[in-house]
């Protein structure tokens, strides 16, 4: 008899609920782990309301941590019980976006080797980690052994929220002394916030209204948080830079009113790291993109992934630079995936991130 577990599988829109699924065949590159905690992206949000697609009866989730349970026969470097994390983006490796540097748009079986948002499997092409097992492919690309000085909680927010908030700055290109606005304090506006802090940012405003959202983002670096709810954010950013503008304006939240906002407070030369995930056309205003003549510069990102990125990621938690552990605000059984979806799709209770664990 085939060997089950416990997975949250996409049914349809609006409908994600908690079955058995044969446990994972390990294939000779791959691993298999025990999960022993994950949580629920906003992305999974957009899966659960259909505004993102995926296939019916897919496993969810993209942010595992847990244990090696099996190890496939070609796969060195790494033992059965060893604490592991794995990316959200699982590059192959090998592919040209791979060897480009491009891992997130991995495409090892395309004519040219890239492909849209390729990098990302779990949840999305693959069974994803909100399950009691996860197959993890490419495996000596993607697994990084956790410090034994770190608990699951502390690297929870590494495969996806950390690394897709810290690369918001990043690909913004942050530099000593300049001025950052973030628009929307969620998890992942707060890890841009306190990436943009680790990479020189001396101003950092972030945008937000929740008030328990408000006070993280100033444990996180933010100099000054803009209530939107109070006052035009626009025109009070610029107040506060006397009329400047920001160096880099990070779009965390993926909606036309805070992109256009973050157009708005550009300097003249200044860019725009967009890391929201979109459900409609976007429109560039006319006189926020100053006609074309700018010379602004607007960048995408989905987040990066592979081992090293956690390895990273994983000292930056190490190092006490900065503690993620205030975004976990709610813990729940897999059992209770249900009710989780249902908290963290419709707001309340000052909810940030959710833990899952056995």
């Amino acid at each position: 008899m085939t060997a089950k577990m416990k997975a949250a599988i996409f049914v349809e829109p609006n409908r994600i609920v908690l079955d058995e699924k044969p446990i994972p065949d390990v294939g000779p590159l791959d691993a298999l782990i025990r999960i022993t905690t994950t949580t629920i992206c906003g992305t999974d949000v957009h899966i659960l309301k259909g505004e993102y697609p995926v296939a019916r009866g897919l496993t969810i989730g993209h942010e595992p941590v847990g244990i090696i349970e099996k190890l496939g026969s070609a796969v060195e470097g790494f033992e059965e019980g060893q604490r592991v994390i794995a990316g959200a983006i699982t590059p192959s490796g090998h592919s040209a976006a791979c060897l480009c540097g491009c891992h997130s748009q991995d495409g090892p079986r395309t004519k040219y080797g890239f492909k849209p948002m390729g990098g990302w499997r779990f949840g999305n092409t693959i069974d994803g980690a909100q399950a009691e097992y996860l197959l993890v492919p490419d495996a000596m690309t993607n697994l990084s052994p956790i410090p034994d000085s770190l608990t699951d909680e502390q690297v929870l927010m590494c495969p996806d929220i950390m690394s897709t908030g810290f690369s918001g700055a990043e690909s913004g290109k942050v530099r000593i002394g300049d001025t950052v606005a973030v628009f929307a304090q969620g998890p992942i506006g707060l890890c841009a916030t306190a990436g943009a802090r680790l990479m020189g940012a001396t101003r950092i405003i972030g945008v937000e209204a929740v008030p328990a959202r408000m006070e993280i983002a100033r444990r996180m670096g933010a100099d000054h948080v803009v209530d939107f709810t109070k006052v035009d954010a626009v025109d009070e950013i610029m107040r506060l830079t006397d009329g400047r503008g920001v160096d880099v304006a990070i779009e965390a939240l993926g909606r036309q009113e805070t992109f256009e906002a973050a157009l708005r407070v550009l300097r003249p030369g200044g860019t725009l790291s967009s890391l929201g995930v979109y459900s409609s056309d976007l429109k560039i205003p006319l006189d926020g993109f100053l006609a074309g003549l700018g010379d602004h510069t607007i960048v995408t990102t989905l987040c990066p992934g592979g081992k090293e990125r956690m390895r990273r990621l994983m000292q930056v938690i190490a190092s006490g630079r900065i503690d993620t552990q205030a975004l976990v605000t709610h813990r729940f059984k897999l059992d209770q995936i249900e009710e989780a979806y249902d908290l963290f799709a419709h707001p309340r209770d000052g909810v940030l991130k959710v833990a899952i664990t056995p």
